[in-house]
C-alpha cells in the first residue's frame, strides 16, 4: 500500500510541473492579450480626465513674446515641464511648444539671459510640433512620444484641450495592467464572475 502511495506522489510531482508551466503560459499570454485589448480602447481623453489639473487654462500656455524667465517661472509655479506657445493676441493660434529641455539647451548651456531672451527664440516651432487628439489611442501616443524622444504632447481638437506627459501615459498603462492582473488573480482563485 505504501508503495502505491509513493508511486502516486511521484507521478503527481512529474505531472504537476508541466501542468503548472502550461497554466503560467496560458495566464501570461492572457494577461498580454487582455492588457493590450484594454489599452487599445483607452484614449487620451480618458488620461486627461484622470489628471488632477484636467481643466484647460492659462497655466498651460505662454506667448511667443514672453521672456523665457517668465515662462520658466510659470512652469515651476504650476509644476509642469512644458508650455504650449501661442501667438500674441490670439488664444487659438499655436506657435509651438517650449520645454525645460529647450531652456537648458538653448539658454543655460549657451549662457544666454533668460530675462532678455523671448520664448519665440527658443521654442520648438509649430511645424515641428508633435500633437495628439483626445481620440488618439494611448499606445499611439506612447509610440509618438518614444519615436520623437519627447516627454510632453499637447492635446489639440481644433483648440488646446490639454497636455499629456510620458508620466501620464505610463501611469495609464500601469493602472490598466494592474487591473488585468487583479482580474486574473480573481479568476485563478475562483472569485471571478
Amino acid at each position: 500500500m505504501q508503495l502505491i502511495a509513493r508511486a502516486i506522489k511521484a507521478c503527481q510531482e512529474r505531472l504537476r510541473i508541466p501542468v503548472v508551466q502550461q497554466l503560467h503560459k496560458y495566464t501570461d499570454n492572457a494577461l498580454i492579450v487582455e492588457s493590450q485589448k484594454g489599452m487599445e480602447n483607452t484614449r487620451v481623453a480618458e488620461v486627461l480626465m484622470t489628471k488632477e489639473d484636467g481643466k484647460v487654462g492659462s497655466w498651460l500656455w505662454c506667448k511667443t513674446d514672453d521672456t523665457v524667465y517668465d515662462a520658466v517661472k510659470h512652469m515651476a509655479r504650476n509644476n509642469i515641464g512644458s508650455l504650449v506657445v501661442l501667438k500674441p493676441g490670439d488664444e487659438q493660434m499655436i506657435a509651438g511648444i517650449v520645454t525645460e529641455r529647450d531652456y537648458l539647451q538653448k539658454v543655460i548651456v549657451k549662457d544666454r539671459s533668460s530675462k532678455y531672451t523671448r520664448v519665440g527664440e527658443i521654442m520648438t516651432e509649430q511645424n515641428k510640433l508633435v500633437t495628439v487628439t483626445s481620440d488618439t489611442n494611448i499606445y499611439q501616443a506612447m509610440r509618438l512620444m518614444s519615436e520623437n524622444q519627447i516627454r510632453h504632447v499637447p492635446v489639440i481638437d481644433e483648440r488646446i484641450v490639454g497636455m499629456i506627459s510620458i508620466v501620464d501615459v505610463v501611469r495609464a498603462v500601469v493602472d490598466q495592467q494592474s487591473n488585468e492582473v487583479n482580474k486574473l488573480n480573481k479568476f485563478i482563485k475562483g472569485d471571478y464572475y
